[in-house]
């Protein structure tokens, strides 16, 4: 290891020192329980997500003890409380399951009996990640301590095991294809009929209108920086061609802070529905999806419907993020650089279904209905 990696190592220790130094302490009068279960979060407020899944999942099987420790962001402080909640918890659960990036997990020499399990939120493999960043804007300069401690992560397919050992730092037997937990819905046709139902009755505008769902990722290296430039898109101009026949939901990510110009929350051809934390819902109702380098590509093709991948920005795009495959790979859609592209797509909406086949096939197949059980199944040694 290479000295300027030792130096990072030594301050990524010190500034979690406090959890360095006290949770060998803490062991020491706290016996680790099989049946106690935490999940840690500084990305969410609550369940939601795969953490959602593999607690119901638990709470069915009726003897685990579920705990969960969350915070919205990681800019906010955690207070004392949860400070020492984390060091019982971290002695007491032999199971941590984490969604993200959590600092405070990762100094931390955990008791080898320990199951430390990341239900990454974001699907499949597009934007490189972590370690397979390295050098890159945003990305690691080198070697840390981030991630090395898991000792199971869970994938879409068995093709990308190798991308999320890469990414993560980890060896490939950690890497498991049991598919993605919250893809689970996606197979359940009573899940289906109840979310549509539910989404006209909240949403009274959607009804007896195909649907476009706006979905894209933001740019910057990071939280703090986030944004999405919206002089690419002319808001006024899809009204002008699809307002008869379409609505438009709003779904951007949860970095982005900044609005376009125009006040599309006062337009009842758009829909605002950014401060929902998930997705997959709305992909029940969406008739085309316009994205750009956002994973729920991933979700929606198995819905197998049309996609456009809106890439004003491309060349500039590629040369500071990068993916793991070339970007042909993953576009089973119609590409558009610019307004007029994006006009005539929407009204094109090509299906590639023998591309779409492909994608799932080498991105998605472990996800077949079963993955939240199998998770659990495996992680936890145990059935229903």
């Amino acid at each position: 290891m290479y000295k300027k990696d030792h130096v990072r190592i030594i301050l990524q220790t010190i500034r979690m020192g406090f959890y360095v130094i006290m949770y060998p302490i803490v062991q020491l009068f706290v016996r680790t329980n099989d049946k106690y279960v935490l999940f840690l979060s500084d990305s969410r407020n609550d369940f939601s997500g795969n953490f959602a899944f593999v607690r119901d999942e638990l709470v069915k099987r009726n003897k685990y003890k579920i705990i969960g420790i969350f915070k919205k962001s990681l800019k906010k402080k955690r207070n004392i409380k949860d400070i020492f909640r984390l060091l019982y918890y971290f002695a007491k659960c032999k199971y941590i399951f984490v969604d993200d990036f959590y600092p405070a997990i990762y100094p931390v020499h955990f008791r080898k009996n320990k199951r430390i399990v990341q239900l990454w939120h974001a699907m499949g493999a597009y934007k490189t990640v972590g370690y397979a960043r390295m050098g890159k804007p945003g990305g690691p300069k080198g070697l840390t301590l981030t991630h090395r401690n898991y000792t199971d992560t869970i994938v879409s397919s068995e093709s990308i095991r190798k991308d999320y050992a890469k990414a993560f730092g980890i060896s490939i037997d950690k890497v498991h294809a049991w598919g993605i937990p919250r893809t689970d819905i996606f197979f359940d046709e009573e899940y289906a009929k109840n979310i549509k139902k539910s989404l006209y009755k909240k949403y009274p505008k959607l009804k007896n209108k195909k649907v476009i769902l706006f979905a894209p990722t933001f740019r910057g290296v990071g939280q703090g920086s986030a944004y999405y430039d919206f002089n690419w898109i002319d808001l006024k101009r899809i009204k002008k061609e699809y307002n008869k026949d379409y609505v438009c939901i709003f779904k951007l990510h949860p970095f982005i802070k900044n609005r376009p110009e125009y006040d599309f929350t006062k337009d009842d051809f758009y829909l605002d529905l950014s401060s929902e934390r998930e997705i997959n819902d709305l992909l029940f109702i969406t008739d085309v999806l316009i994205t750009d380098y956002s994973s729920v590509i991933f979700e929606y093709s198995l819905f197998e419907r049309p996609v456009i991948f809106f890439t004003p920005d491309y060349d500039d795009y590629i040369a500071h993020r990068d993916f793991f495959y070339d970007f042909d790979k993953y576009n089973y859609g119609i590409k558009a650089t610019n307004m007029d592209e994006l006009i005539e797509a929407l009204r094109v909406k090509k299906v590639d279904t023998k591309k779409i086949k492909e994608f799932k096939d080498y991105f998605c197949s472990a996800c077949d209905g079963k993955a939240t059980k199998r998770v659990v199944d495996s992680i936890l040694g145990d059935e229903k």
